[in-house]
């Protein structure tokens, strides 16, 4: 789906990204420049990254900026919708990316289920859902009152399949992609047809979030973990941030201008395999 027919595909759309400084939604923020689209980089704490994106789109000719915004304040989410608004005057496609786990909340050797410390469930919890729930209480009136709207919400297989360790993460991902059907039938009955409400459940993808589960950090080989996860991935390999452009991008392109309410699967298989 990272062919020709997309290449101009969303000249004049405006896109909001958040978690845009991250590795897989910066990206996507990319891939979206390239083609066209002018991106809104949203970023929380490496605001470094995210202007490094803006400088990518703008090196091939495009345009883009960044602005800090906290997913989890409806405050700080009006101020990035009000500047983005201001400098381009409407919204297309929101990327809901922010999202990730945290060491705290997963289980280990060393911490048990029952040690979890609160603060650090309930952080990732409310990340991974509650997160997008504001974001798109923010910008889904600027797309009611456009008539026209594309929302991607970054899931999980995990939200399908449990991940052990990382009870907060794959709790918070299943939320999110319950709330993606709910707000998709919302939406349409409510608002408008023209508003599409998808998602990607990305499978195991290298990230700063979960490298130190996967990945021995002096080493670089794969942890006991790690190896597991390639023991159960049919294509044999972690996936590569470039893996996710082509589903993205379908799912975001009048190509997919039926598929509402769905959450689509790139993990390399695991999902397909029953282990034997």
């Amino acid at each position: 789906m990272d062919g020709k027919f997309l290449e101009s595909e969303f000249t004049g759309q405006v896109a909001v990204v958040t978690g845009g400084s991250g590795v897989l939604c910066s990206t996507l923020a990319k891939a979206l420049g390239e083609r066209g689209a002018t991106v809104v980089v949203v970023g929380h704490s490496h605001m470094d990254k995210a202007q490094q994106v803006v400088d990518h789109v703008r090196g091939v000719g495009g345009e883009a900026m960044a602005l800090q915004g906290d997913v989890l304040s409806k405050s700080s989410l009006a101020d990035v919708a009000e500047a983005t608004m201001k400098a381009y005057g409407r919204v297309d496609i929101l990327i809901n990316g922010a999202g990730g786990n945290q060491k705290g909340a997963t289980t280990s050797e060393d911490l048990s289920f029952f040690d979890l410390p609160e603060q650090a469930v309930r952080r990732v919890l409310e990340l991974n859902f509650l997160g997008a729930l504001f974001t798109c209480q923010v910008f889904g009136p600027i797309m009611v009152e456009q008539d026209r709207g594309n929302i991607l919400n970054f899931s999980s297989m995990a939200a399908l399949k449990p991940l052990t360790r990382t009870v907060a993460y794959s709790a918070g991902k299943a939320a999110l992609t319950n709330f993606t059907q709910w707000l998709a039938v919302h939406m349409s009955q409510e608002y408008s047809p023209n508003i599409r409400v998808n998602a990607l459940m990305p499978g195991y993808f290298l990230t700063e979030q979960n490298r130190f589960l996967v990945l021995d950090r002096e080493s670089g080989d794969p942890t006991e973990r790690g190896k597991r996860i390639l023991d159960h991935t049919p294509l044999g390999r972690f996936g590569l941030p470039e893996d996710l452009i082509g589903p993205a991008l379908w799912l975001l392109s009048d190509a997919a201008r039926f598929v509402h309410g769905t959450a689509i699967v790139v993990d390399g298989g695991v999902s397909a395999f029953g282990g034997v």
